[in-house]
């Protein structure tokens, strides 16, 4: 067999058994994000959202916030899903197996990368879903949505990983998500225009990735984009090759995973 070939069964066998995994649990996995959502629907979207009125005058609140909502569950079910479930593999000392066999560390990457981003994109199909319950949604740029959900779920994905990487035990998972991916993701502007900010909080909304994720989904939704989709596209990208290098290179010289 060659190596090519022993490769692509590695990675199908890491990607299946995240898969069923997810779809084991489902209701934790997929359930909680699900209904959270569909509160702050509730909550935002139509109590709050019945005193704003429009948006950037055609849109109303609730169509404004629903981007924003969907790639805050896919970024944060993507990180999630791979956190836990390395660290998992990492506590059980199965990573020690699959560094030692023939498979390469792309594979091993490549392939609890792709189970998060499975995960990141389903919730976020089910919250469009639930969303559409609630408001009229016609998607403008459909090649700009699906790429910045890609781009998105892989950067929180391969984020997700290299917390698991460096995490000692499980409390490590939870330090991140509550101290710096809900700070992110409430000022990347969810909720609101990044240019209703004064001086210096405008200033440091834009330093945050999250803030390019989320308007480059919103603009291939709706059309609006308090950024260039351009210099969002090349954040997002500029993300993707920086953790994936530095994945890689974790994995390579086997931080906090070889006993």
């Amino acid at each position: 067999m060659s190596n090519v070939s022993g490769n692509l069964i590695a990675l199908y066998t890491i990607v299946r058994r995240e898969i069923v995994r997810i779809m084991r649990i489902w209701t934790q996995t997929l359930i909680p994000p699900a209904i959270t959502m569909t509160l702050y629907f509730v909550i935002f979207g139509k109590l709050i959202g019945s005193r704003i009125g429009n948006i950037q005058g055609e849109f109303t609140y609730m169509q404004y916030i629903v981007p924003g909502l969907v790639m805050m569950s896919i970024i944060t079910n993507s990180y999630g899903n791979i956190s836990s479930s390395f660290f998992g593999a990492k506590f059980q000392r199965s990573v020690e197996e699959m560094l030692v066999s023939p498979m390469s560390n792309w594979v091993i990457l490549l392939g609890y990368v792709t189970g998060a981003v499975t995960r990141g994109i389903v919730v976020g199909l089910l919250v469009l879903l639930i969303a559409l319950f609630f408001t009229n949604l016609h998607v403008v740029h459909p090649l700009v949505t699906i790429l910045s959900v890609l781009f998105g779920a892989t950067i929180f994905s391969l984020a997700g990983f290299v917390n698991a990487v460096y995490a000692k035990k499980f409390d490590d998972i939870a330090l991140v998500p509550t101290f710096v991916l809900t700070p992110l993701t409430y000022l990347g502007g969810v909720f609101y225009s990044v240019n209703m900010l004064s001086e210096p909080w405008q200033a440091i909304s834009r330093v945050n990735p999250i803030l390019y994720m989320v308007n480059a989904f919103r603009f291939g939704v709706l059309g609006i984009s308090d950024v260039q989709i351009g210099v969002a596209f090349g954040v997002m990208l500029i993300f993707v090759i920086g953790l994936s290098a530095l994945a890689l290179n974790l994995l390579k010289r086997g931080v906090g995973l070889r006993s």
